[in-house]
């Protein structure tokens, strides 16, 4: 090297070092709750399109709940004062609590600002060394949740063909009757909120979700952005549980619903802001019509001096808790997990699980046993909590590889009953949020001798459906399959209404449910759509149900036999 392009290095160096050295740090950030005294200047409640979706007000028509002043957003002007302090940001705010997060970098300017007439209070909820808004990582409250199995060491699943891995966990609530029945989540909508989404727009598993447009919205309230999809895997596995949708491997509890997905969970810290975002996502929710809120998160301990006592989940104290309690009365079932505090000094349950309208769901085994670290109840006011358990040990999930592994948790165990509580609400569309709770609750195996750790138990589906009186017909547009003879007396005959070469399986039931016979054929549509099967010899007159699973559907045939 010549002196001359030394020399130029050199400087370009020197320049480079200068530019470095002259950034300056990311400044702090201190988060304070601004609650206000009224909400002048806000939308008109007349014209409740300008701040809800048709969807929602369809829904709060169906339950005859009416819209109010709850309902109207924060004032404009308010917000648009408190954003005059320098550096100031707003965070989020809520048309329910009627205040707003601020986001500023000079903590004493926050004392002017409560001396303004329409300020009710200003509570100090975080503090971010180096800013808010940045990457949130991988959070270690999930550290017990993370004890995954490799693909390759998956238990025995059983031999139901429509369901593959999913079948023991599907079995355990007798989810299948509803699935049976018809109602996979059609026409409902489920938002999750929770730490992230890696993988949910990769997976090959989430391919029918993504095909038909299911995901109907998308936001990241701890960054202020619609990045989902680069922070955690936490949300993307507790997604699966009930989206997941590949017939004969892996079938979800509600695999036709459709879904919006809320990042709320800040992974950088524990502090009571990330109950600001969660009660901001609920909020949208409600506003775009959602039926059901999964919730995988939970909180008690936390950084500094912001950690709560026992006392403090009363089931309606924390900003958690009320978002769960006040989405109930705008028409949306609230399912919220008893947390993985069972086995450590806390002990009980988190918040919002400690709710009083939430459906609060702990974790047992495959045997229904309780798992020591499924969160203990009562709440602090003596509800029993949990209010019923699902399995949480080995739960089958997508990996964000692309393939599936197992875990451990009640957040694996709340959205499983949140996708069976959609199904059992589509079968009974003029079901309230409470109806659809007390349905559930009362299925449970231990209704009759609730305690602080099982809550009221299992839920069956199956007699869920009775206590709720489903009666909705799904409605069957595909007209994918029709059976004759009917009544039968040696064979009967399948016309399939597929595309291309798929395999297609056929399960003969006894009226008892017994299974008598099954059969897998290779259907070619382009050259025969008839499948011939010899179920008739040696059967006994009476009823039977034919249930037929091809790729993307599934039907179960009542049938009679001379």
């Amino acid at each position: 090297m010549g002196l001359r392009s030394l020399i130029l290095c050199l400087f370009v160096s020197v320049l480079l070092i200068k530019t470095v050295k002259a950034t300056p740090p990311p400044a702090p950030q201190y988060a304070f709750r601004i609650s206000f005294t009224d909400k002048k200047g806000t939308a008109n409640i007349s014209n409740p399109l300008t701040f809800l979706s048709s969807r929602a007000i369809a829904r709060r028509n169906k339950a005859s709940i009416s819209i109010d002043s709850s309902d109207l957003p924060v004032s404009p002007a308010y917000i648009d004062s408190v954003l005059t302090l320098p550096g100031s940001e707003l965070h989020v705010t809520s048309r329910w609590l009627n205040d707003c997060v601020l986001l500023v970098t000079d903590s004493t300017q926050i004392a002017a600002l409560r001396l303004k007439p329409f300020v009710k209070t200003a509570v100090f909820v975080a503090y971010y060394a180096s800013g808010l808004h940045k990457s949130p990582g991988i959070n270690p409250k999930f550290a017990i949740e993370n004890k995954s199995i490799g693909s390759g060491a998956h238990k025995p699943t059983g031999t139901a063909v429509f369901y593959g891995q999913t079948y023991p966990q599907t079995a355990l609530v007798k989810g299948d009757y509803l699935h049976d029945a018809g109602y996979k989540g059609t026409g409902m909508l489920i938002v999750v909120l929770d730490a992230g989404f890696i993988g949910a727009d990769t997976h090959p598993g989430f391919d029918s979700l993504r095909n038909t447009s299911g995901i109907l919205d998308v936001h990241n309230f701890v960054l202020n952005t619609n990045n989902i999809y680069s922070y955690d895997t936490h949300g993307m596995a507790a997604l699966s549980t009930m989206a997941g949708y590949i017939p004969g491997t892996y079938v979800g509890t509600a695999p036709l619903a459709q879904y919006a997905l809320y990042v709320t969970e800040d992974n950088n810290s524990e502090q009571p802001i990330e109950m600001d975002n969660m009660l901001a996502g609920t909020e949208r929710a409600d506003s775009l019509g959602a039926n059901v809120i999964s919730v995988s998160l939970g909180y008690d301990i936390m950084d500094g001096n912001f950690s709560l006592t026992y006392a403090d989940i009363d089931g309606k104290s924390t900003v958690a808790a009320q978002a769960a309690n006040i989405a109930t009365q705008k028409g949306i079932l609230f399912v919220a997990s008893a947390g993985n505090d069972g086995g450590t000094p806390w002990h009980y349950i988190l918040s919002p699980g400690d709710a009083d309208s939430a459906l609060t769901i702990g974790a047992v085994y495959a045997d229904k046993t309780v798992i020591p670290f499924s969160g203990y109840g009562p709440n602090a006011a003596g509800r029993i909590k949990p209010d019923v358990c699902d399995l949480g040990y080995q739960v089958e999930v997508f990996s964000s590889s692309g393939g599936l592994i197992v875990e451990d948790g009640t957040s694996f165990s709340t959205p499983q009953i949140a996708g069976w509580a959609a199904c059992l609400w589509q079968g009974n569309s003029k079901a309230t949020p409470f109806m659809i709770r007390s349905a559930i609750i009362k299925s449970a195996d231990h209704y009759t001798t609730p305690d602080s750790e099982l809550g009221y138990g299992v839920p069956d589906f199956s007699k869920a459906s009775v206590l709720l009186d489903v009666k909705d017909t799904p409605v069957d547009t595909s007209r994918w399959l029709t059976v004759a003879p009917n009544p039968f007396t040696n064979e009967i005959n399948v016309k399939l209404n597929l595309t291309g070469v798929q395999q297609v399986y056929f399960t003969l039931f006894d009226a008892g449910g017994k299974k008598i016979c099954s059969f897998a054929r290779t259907v070619d549509t382009r050259s025969n759509a008839y499948v011939i099967l010899p179920i008739g010899a040696g059967l006994a007159s009476g009823s039977y149900m034919l249930k037929v699973v091809a790729a993307k559907q599934a039907s179960v045939i009542k049938l009679l036999k001379y």
